[in-house]
């Protein structure tokens, strides 16, 4: 069964879906025959790489929101965080376009890393005011995970991966994708929003029963004998 996530590094319910995801699969009986792949989506392609301000200044300015209504967005999102085991902290957070750092997860998948950087970046970004557009920190989180620091420079500095990273943008618009996390099992049944690990749950349950219908076994004969909630047979 193949899982598709379309995800942000730069998106909060994106870490915080990825955790409630992780809670459901990790409970299903059928784990080890489930693929994840991370999928690229930017929020705001157009973020300059390095931005002069904070989450607030930015979603406030740029955006147009009410500034008060970001602060209590931002208590919102960290409580719930929390409930999942993360410790957001918004103050710290460094605005930055996430482009760079898409492509390395596409680097990263090639070789079997992509999820073990997926999560490092999300948790950098969120939780330790890393900035996700910096050279020096994408080549450090790889080379932590066990990448080739000179593979990834030389990534960037071709932008090896950038037609990937387009593609999954194209293909989420072709999808009708307009927000992230959004799920997709088998191609069959889509998941948007950081969902309750219960309705995951159930999505994998009821994608792997449709997969994996179960077959009756008959030896031609007249059925064998059973009991039911009225008495069994005779």
């Amino acid at each position: 069964m193949k899982i598709e996530i379309w995800s942000d590094v730069a998106c909060p319910w994106c870490y915080i879906g990825k955790r409630r995801f992780e809670t459901a699969l990790n409970a299903f009986p059928h784990k080890d025959s489930v693929d994840v792949q991370w999928r690229s989506y930017q929020l705001d392609p157009t973020i300059p790489e390095h931005y002069d301000g904070t989450e607030l200044s930015y979603l406030s300015e740029r955006k147009g929101m009410d500034p008060a209504q970001v602060a209590g967005m931002f208590t919102h999102v960290t409580e719930q965080a929390k409930g999942e085991g993360l410790d957001y902290k918004f103050d710290d957070v460094v605005v930055a376009n996430s482009f760079n750092a898409h492509q390395l997860l596409h680097l990263a998948a090639a070789h079997g890393k992509g999820d073990v950087i997926k999560e490092a970046l999300l948790s950098a970004h969120f939780e330790h005011g890393e900035d996700i557009g910096s050279r020096e920190f994408l080549v450090r989180v790889g080379a932590t995970a066990g990448l080739d620091a000179a593979e990834i420079n030389e990534a960037l500095d071709t932008d090896k991966y950038a037609d990937d990273v387009r593609n999954d943008f194209a293909e989420a618009r072709a999808l009708g994708v307009s927000g992230v996390p959004f799920f997709v099992i088998d191609r069959k049944y889509g998941i948007s929003g950081a969902q309750p690990a219960e309705l995951f749950t159930q999505a994998l349950e009821e994608a792997w029963k449709e997969a994996n219908p179960l077959t009756m076994v008959s030896t031609g004969g007249s059925d064998a004998e059973v009991c039911g909630p009225d008495g069994c047979a005779i």
